[in-house]
């Protein structure tokens, strides 16, 4: 046994069956009502000695069979209210993530990071979900994820010590420094054996000793991007085509292995914060397009390799039971481990000439002896030649003969059985092409097994049909596919010298596995070796296939010349270019124009560009700065969205609600059309108040509005800039219409479109003479709404001197020019200054 207590396990299986409410035997039932995930039904669950109740259907189930993450999750309670431990592990990858964070009232870190997530099954203490009791993080997540299967287990599987002994007893050496990271932290230790006891419970299987990876995650290392953000900017699922590649993740996507794929998701879905970090990987790709040999070299060897976390999950999993499945499936990995293990060498080979530090401690990394002396013992058992291959029987043969000869005498007996099953079944179906003179020969599927199969034209048969001792007949065009009942029998006695070789060469392979057990745990390492070098591929990769950048890092957001990454490739071609630039000076833009003038796009393409740049990779621009956000919010409208109703104004506020919650200094904020879902004096109103809030931080805000009023608020900010998206009116042929011809360019100040709603009027079907008293009404409103305070020679000089305090606090702070640059540039700031005081005195000189 692997574990020491694993008969207590396999006891304890037999008294954590799952039953139903309808064949509840001895046990006291409870019944659920209205539950949050289904208002419409009642969900009855039967308790265990470690089930409460499920709250979602095996339909819900199946819907998400490509989800795998399973997450335990629990608050404090009483004081500790607010306190959230976390704990989740992918059921195709042996790796536990453990945090534990404060969050507010909305929950918002608790939502994100599920999303994130993905979970197929979230746990829960039933102490928070009881009916008519339920906790408001419950009812939150519930209503966020209505096709997860939600269970609730009862709350004394939360227990904080046992979750201590299951990091003591299942965490690699390698991650033990995790001890001194969650000591302390018991919501997280009590999600962890919560959750570690169920997955055994589920998977009948327990995890080998000191074999999972594991590592606490705190929120503060990466940037916090909400999901109604994520969906906003279309990071990794189109709004309108779930299956369409147009996102970033699109985008960006030219990954060739399955974790370099995940590696790729959840870095954008999760930016990070440290500069250094990022710098690093930027160095790794500019090595990987200055050195083309690297390049090549690299995708070369990355594509051969297979899904190194699954095949890592499989090898520390140890089953309850030994069935023909499990061994089959223990073969097969091991062949697998045996490829990613070859590959090794030339990943290194590769590698070895490398410049930037990371692909230097790669290299270096890959110089564990461990991945030597795993190879060594598998290749004593495994012959040479075997491979992993493509197609079912090639793969079948490749299991049947993995174990090299004269190890075993009773499987070399069966393999040679097995051996002559087969070529009486190829001899047998030859005799039976002679014998009717048909082009028949043998076929194989997994579902099937062996089976005849022939090209041949309906015409060319007796009658036009097949003789009669041929059954299981399907025909596709001219392919005919059957069998016979003499070859179904021999199948039946393939399958059972199978079952045999399966069998032997299982118990070989599993004392193999015992020797290799104490090695396996460098796959950890190579497995984020891999996946990493496969995005940093990845991020090169996209770069080749457009004029991108290497963005830097300072305290400005400044991008030249910067253009949206998907829309570029929906397009074809390059979108048109447009310059950002905020500074903590004036870290508020304002941004008007009329419908479809580019507002909404231009804002996504500010956002996206940020992420990337924070992911490590290279950013459509010119040039391009970013000050690291710790937040990305998004509020952005649609201009196509005609829904303007209620129920679009509640779904405005809480957006804006929980931006102006939870936004700091850090953040990137972008909010598009707030205030369209109610009326234009509301609008203002909230619009006007917003913004004075979030004007009393540092973080950077780009607001687009139809609502010109906000455009005076630099009279009063001098921190609050003004720009807009340029139209240009042409006249029709006919000399009697004009239209709106859009330029997509920004440029500063705020739109002069300000009657663009009539312009629309003007070319529709409206009579004149309606339009006409449109705009006599527009007029008189106008002068009206638009009176306004002018700005004053003194608050021109006090914004002068605000912009020229942050200008030289930017200088102090980021200038890398000599001493005469140095003057030359102050000079500059000086007479800018002078120009916009007009008639500068002796006094403004001082200042």
């Amino acid at each position: 046994s692997y574990f020491g207590d694993k008969s207590s396990y396999v006891e304890n299986a037999s008294s954590l069956n799952l039953t139903s409410s309808s064949s509840v035997r001895g046990l006291n039932s409870i019944c659920i009502g209205k539950t949050p995930l289904s208002s419409s039904r009642y969900v009855c669950r039967s308790h265990t000695p470690l089930m409460g109740h499920s709250a979602t259907s095996s339909s819900a189930v199946s819907a998400h069979t490509v989800a795998s993450v399973i997450v335990a999750v629990v608050e404090g309670r009483g004081l500790a209210r607010g306190e959230v431990g976390m704990a989740s592990i992918d059921l195709k990858n042996p790796e536990v993530i453990l945090s534990q964070f404060a969050d507010n009232t909305t929950y918002a870190k608790v939502i994100t990071k599920l999303k994130i997530l993905t979970p197929l099954e979230i746990i829960m203490s039933n102490t928070a979900c009881d009916a008519g009791n339920t906790t408001k993080l419950f009812s939150l997540i519930a209503e966020h994820f209505k096709n997860v299967t939600f269970t609730t287990v009862q709350r004394k599987y939360f227990n904080e010590t046992k979750g201590l002994e299951y990091i003591e007893q299942l965490c690699a050496s390698e991650f033990s420094t995790i001890f001194m990271e969650v000591q302390s932290k018991y919501y997280c230790l009590a999600a962890a054996a919560a959750l570690l006891k169920y997955v055994e419970f589920i998977q009948n299987s327990v995890y080998a000793p000191k074999s999972l990876k594991m590592h606490f995650q705190g929120s503060e290392k990466t940037a916090m991007i909400d999901s109604s953000s994520a969906q906003n900017l279309e990071l990794v699922v189109n709004n309108r085509d779930s299956r369409n590649s147009h996102t970033l993740f699109g985008v960006l996507n030219y990954t060739k292995t399955p974790g370099g794929s995940r590696r790729l998701r959840s870095n954008i879905l999760e930016p990070l914060v440290d500069a250094e970090t990022i710098n690093t990987r930027l160095d790794c790709v500019q090595e990987l397009l200055q050195n083309e040999e690297l390049f090549f070299g690299l995708q070369a060897v990355i594509s051969k390799f297979l899904d190194t976390e699954q095949l890592l999950s499989v090898l520390v999993q140890i089953p309850k039971q030994d069935t023909v499945k499990t061994a089959e499936s223990k073969i097969t990995n091991l062949i697998y481990l045996k490829h990613t293990l070859e590959l090794v060498e030339p990943l290194k080979t590769t590698l070895r000439s490398c410049n930037t530090p990371l692909l230097k401690a790669y290299y270096n990394s890959l110089e564990d002896t461990r991945f030597g002396i795993i190879l060594e013992k598998i290749t004593t058992v495994i012959n040479d030649d075997t491979r992993y291959t493509k197609g079912c029987l090639s793969m079948r043969t490749q299991k049947c003969y993995a174990v090299k000869p004269n190890i075993s005498e009773f499987l070399d007996i069966a393999r040679r059985t097995y051996t002559e099953i087969v070529d009486d079944i190829a001899g047998m179906i030859t005799q039976l092409a002679e014998k009717y003179n048909l082009p028949m020969k043998t076929s194989f599927s997994s579902a099937r097994g062996f089976f005849i199969q022939m090209n041949v034209d309906c015409s060319a048969l007796p009658n036009g049909q097949l003789p009669s001792e041929f059954t299981k007949i399907t025909k596709m065009k001219n392919t005919y596919s059957f069998t016979s009942p003499d070859l179904i029998k021999m199948n039946e006695r393939c399958q059972e010298s199978l079952r045999e070789i399966y069998h032997m060469t299982y118990l070989i392979v599993c004392k193999l596995l015992n020797e290799i057990y104490e090695h396996i745990h460098c796959l950890y390492k190579l497995s984020d070796i891999v996946s990493m070098l496969d995005m940093l591929l990845s991020f090169a990769h996209a770069c080749t296939l457009s004029d991108y950048v290497r963005p830097e890092f300072t305290d400005t957001l400044a991008i030249k010349q910067g253009w949206h990454p998907i829309l570029e490739k929906i397009a074809m071609e390059k979108p048109v270019s447009n310059n950002t630039y905020l500074t903590e000076g004036n870290n508020f833009v304002i941004i008007t124009g009329p419908n479809m003038s580019g507002k909404s796009t231009y804002l996504k393409q500010i956002a996206l560009c940020q992420i990337m740049a924070q992911i490590g990779s290279y950013v459509p621009a010119e040039y391009c700065s970013f000050r690291i956000a710790e937040q990305i919010f998004t509020r952005i409208g649609m201009d196509d969205d005609i829904e303007t109703n209620a129920s679009t104004f509640m779904k405005e506020m809480k957006e804006i609600t929980y931006i102006i919650q939870n936004a700091n200094d850090k953040s990137l904020i972008i909010i598009d059309e707030l205030g369209r879902g109610t009326s234009a004096e509301e609008g203002i109103g909230i619009c006007y108040a917003a913004c004075e809030y979030l004007l009393n931080l540092k973080a950077f805000t780009l607001f687009a509005t139809h609502f010109l009023e906000l455009c005076h608020m630099d009279a009063l900010y001098p921190n609050v800039e003004n720009y807009h998206f340029e139209v240009q009116h042409v006249r029709s042929n006919t000399g009697n219409k004009e239209k709106i011809a859009y330029t997509y360019t920004l440029s500063k100040g705020y739109t002069e479109e300000k009657n663009y709603g009539l312009k629309a009027a003007e070319v529709s079907s409206l009579p004149s003479s309606v339009i006409l008293d449109a705009k006599e009404i527009t007029n008189h409103i106008a002068k009206q709404i638009l009176h306004r305070q002018k700005s004053t020679p003194e608050m021109m000089k006090q914004r002068a001197v605000y912009h020229l305090a942050m200008r030289l606090v930017q200088t102090a702070r980021n200038s890398r020019l000599d001493p005469d640059s140095l003057r030359i540039y102050l000079k500059g700031l000086k007479k800018k200054y002078e120009a916009t005081c007009h008639a500068p005195g002796q006094n403004d000189e001082q200042q």
